[in-house]
């Protein structure tokens, strides 16, 4: 039954029945005859077909909401299981959005310098992504905004606040100022997040509340290449402090916060809420939590 059940969360996150299967390492005639028999058990259609996968019917996504947790609790004592025997082992996997990926470091270096059995892997997504991905049980934790956007069925550890700058050259029209506002930061030429992303959602939001709309000259999904840019001295951007901190920006480019309104977001470690959690995932938000304040008082 297990395996049948992480057949539908494949699918659910892939939305395709080769892809589904592909990952699950069965061929997709193998997978539909798993899902078939599990609709048979449960006595209702759980997957719309046409020629392709359309989605879940009623029923299904019901099942696809006890799969997750059934799924999830299992594996979350096979995990406590193995912690009993061998001490804290496995890898922790983190979906970090773009503008907290210069400070996960101070997390991660906390963790595995406690936990040194542990492995890591860290990947860049947008909230929404991340939140789909805990949810699917494709990650242990996500470190987002949380108090932007819903969340949903998550536990959260507030870690700072987001205080957003004009990263600008020195050179630059606002380049000597102690501060600029939001309709003056509208006419620089600016380089910016997709607006996929949350962190431009809410830059976005900010300038509409100052009654501008900012058209970015440039746009990428990548921290690297906005920061690249913005070492030309042609463009500017829109960012965390505490992020432009740690990104060694040469003594060429400045940050100038932005006022008028004054923003801050929170970040925050998120992880899909489960009672007991996995001995990996309890872990993190007690070391996330030892973390907090200094990351606060960095912000």
């Amino acid at each position: 039954m297990q395996e049948k059940l992480e057949f539908l969360i494949a699918l659910a996150t892939e939305k395709h029945f080769g892809r589904a299967a592909q990952v699950c390492g069965v061929s997709q005639p193998n997978l539909s005859a798993a899902i078939k028999q599990l609709e048979s058990t449960m006595g209702v259609p759980l997957v719309d077909r046409g020629a392709r996968f359309i989605g879940f019917t009623p029923e299904g996504e019901r099942v696809l909401d006890w799969a997750r947790r059934i799924v999830g609790d299992y594996k979350a004592m096979r995990a406590d299981i193995e912690t009993m025997k061998q001490g804290l082992t496995g890898t922790l996997r983190l979906v970090v959005v773009p503008t907290a990926l210069p400070m996960v470091q101070r997390l991660t270096a906390t963790v595995w310098s406690m936990h040194p059995g542990i492995k890591i892997t860290i990947a860049s997504h947008s909230s929404t992504e991340i939140l789909s991905r805990l949810e699917n049980l494709e990650a242990e934790a996500g470190i987002t905004y949380l108090d932007n956007e819903p969340l949903g069925n998550v536990d959260e550890v507030p870690l700072y606040h987001e205080r957003y700058h004009l990263i600008t050259s020195v050179d630059g029209p606002f380049g000597a100022r102690d501060s600029v506002t939001w309709e003056e930061a509208a006419t620089v030429p600016l380089c910016l997040l997709n607006a996929n992303m949350q962190n431009r959602r809410i830059i976005d939001r900010a300038f509409a509340e100052a009654g501008v709309h900012a058209e970015p000259m440039l746009e990428s999904n990548s921290i690297v290449v906005l920061t690249n840019h913005l070492c030309t001295g042609m463009w500017s951007t829109i960012m965390p402090r505490i992020m432009a901190d740690s990104l060694l920006l040469p003594p060429t480019i400045r940050a100038v916060p932005i006022v008028a309104p004054e923003l801050s977001t929170l970040i925050g470690l998120v992880v899909a809420r489960r009672d007991p959690q996995p001995p990996l995932t309890a872990a993190l938000i007690a070391d996330a939590r030892r973390l907090a304040p200094e990351l606060a008082m960095a912000a």
